[in-house]
């Protein structure tokens, strides 16, 4: 590489750097840049001056805290410059958000759908028509990327859904299919919701601080995010974290995936209805209702949950033996149902399922709840411009 290639990979690197960290701490001083990034006070003073010229930071007085004299000029990111398109693709619902780059959500909408509701095509036709509504009741700045999350094995490179059984989708090229049905010419991203939860979360919500950590979420089925060492596992095909069709039960139900027993049929939305008296279909009124009669002491309401604090310690329990974690964050069913099983989980946790050096491991509900893999899919779409600021801004304003 020559001089001039490798001095622009730094100045690229460092404007990236900047930028996470005005992204993760919020509005900084020049002097707390400097200490953050490890960088000097005239490279920082330079490369605040580019990103603002950019039109992604802003710098200002900051708010009077009280002491006397001026106080410093901060810098912040703009939350006016530009945005994605955040989309969401869940068995029985959709959404659409737009994200500004400081995480602002400008304007979201969501719509429930029936679950014989989710052939591709009407996947397809039901998003666009909620982004054209979205389009209409929210101004927002220039559009920049779009990510979409769904509940299945997505290949990062090309947004190739290669198996999502509870959509019943198998071999989708949705990343192609949303650039095509949107005609907006934007670049799509697509992963894996819970992928994106996680790091979500890890951002910015339960998991901050954690070095490793998995995201477990449930709705009809089962997914999870795993982050060791502070970075997200993709594994060797991309699809690591499928952990609800870990087999944990021989003599257990199929999976739509096709295997016995796996942890999503022991713990998903399905099992814990039916187990309750109520139906497997009925969604998510169906587990406020389930809720609802065990705080009413019903006793299969009831039997159901402890049910569902005894197999979901187990699953947990083997992540934790397997992978040395510090933090679990429990998201979607999960989160809903956590108050309700959080004594019969610890009870299953602590004195049978981990091993001793597991007890040190905290359960937590998801910090962003619903949002979380809004923020997370948002992130997707706003990669390009976090790997490469100047490129991607001088390519969209000229």
């Amino acid at each position: 590489m020559s001089i001039g290639a490798r001095t622009s990979h730094l100045r690229r690197s460092n404007l990236a750097l900047v930028l996470d960290q005005l992204r993760r701490r919020g509005p900084s001083s020049r002097s707390q840049l400097v200490a953050a990034t490890g960088l000097t006070r005239s490279a920082i003073a330079g490369l605040v001056g580019e990103l603002e010229e950019l039109r992604l930071v802003i710098e200002g007085p900051s708010e009077p805290d009280g002491r006397p004299g001026r106080p410093s000029p901060v810098v912040r990111i703009d939350d006016r410059s530009v945005a994605v398109l955040a989309i969401e693709i869940f068995v029985d619902e959709i959404g659409v958000a737009i994200v500004a780059l400081d995480g602002s959500i400008l304007g979201a909408e969501r719509r429930s759908r029936p679950r014989a509701r989710v052939a591709v095509a009407e996947t397809i036709s039901d998003v666009t028509a909620l982004v054209d509504q979205l389009d209409a009741a929210s101004p927002h700045p220039r559009l920049i990327g779009c990510g979409a999350s769904v509940t299945g094995l997505v290949r990062d490179a090309d947004g190739f859904v290669v198996a999502a059984p509870n959509l019943g989708w198998t071999d989708v090229p949705l990343a192609r299919l949303l650039t095509a049905a949107l005609d907006r010419g934007l670049a799509v991203r697509v992963g894996n919701d819970a992928d994106l939860g996680a790091l979500a979360e890890l951002r910015s919500g339960a998991g901050v601080g954690s070095d490793h950590m998995v995201y477990v979420s449930g709705e009809v089925g089962v997914g999870g995010g795993l982050i060791v060492a502070g970075r997200p596992v993709v594994g060797h095909f991309g699809f690591a974290g499928e952990i609800g069709h870990m087999p944990v039960n021989p003599e257990g139900r199929q999976c739509r995936c096709g295997s016995i027993g796996c942890w999503e049929t022991e713990v998903g939305e399905r099992a814990l209805l039916a187990r309750a008296g109520l139906d497997p279909d009925g969604g998510r009124s169906a587990v406020e209702e389930l809720l609802d009669r065990a705080a009413g002491d019903d006793r299969a309401a009831l039997a159901a949950l402890d049910a569902e604090a005894r197999w979901l310690a187990m699953g947990i329990a083997g992540l934790v033996n397997v992978l040395d974690l510090d933090t679990v964050v429990l998201g979607g069913l999960f989160a809903r149902v956590l108050p309700a099983i959080r004594r019969q989980l610890d009870e299953e946790l602590v004195r049978r399922r981990y091993l001793a050096a597991g007890r040190r491991v905290r359960v937590v509900g998801a910090a962003l709840g619903a949002s979380a893999v809004t923020v997370g899919t948002a992130e997707l779409a706003f990669r390009s411009l976090l790997e490469d600021p100047a490129g991607v801004m001088n390519a969209t304003f000229g």
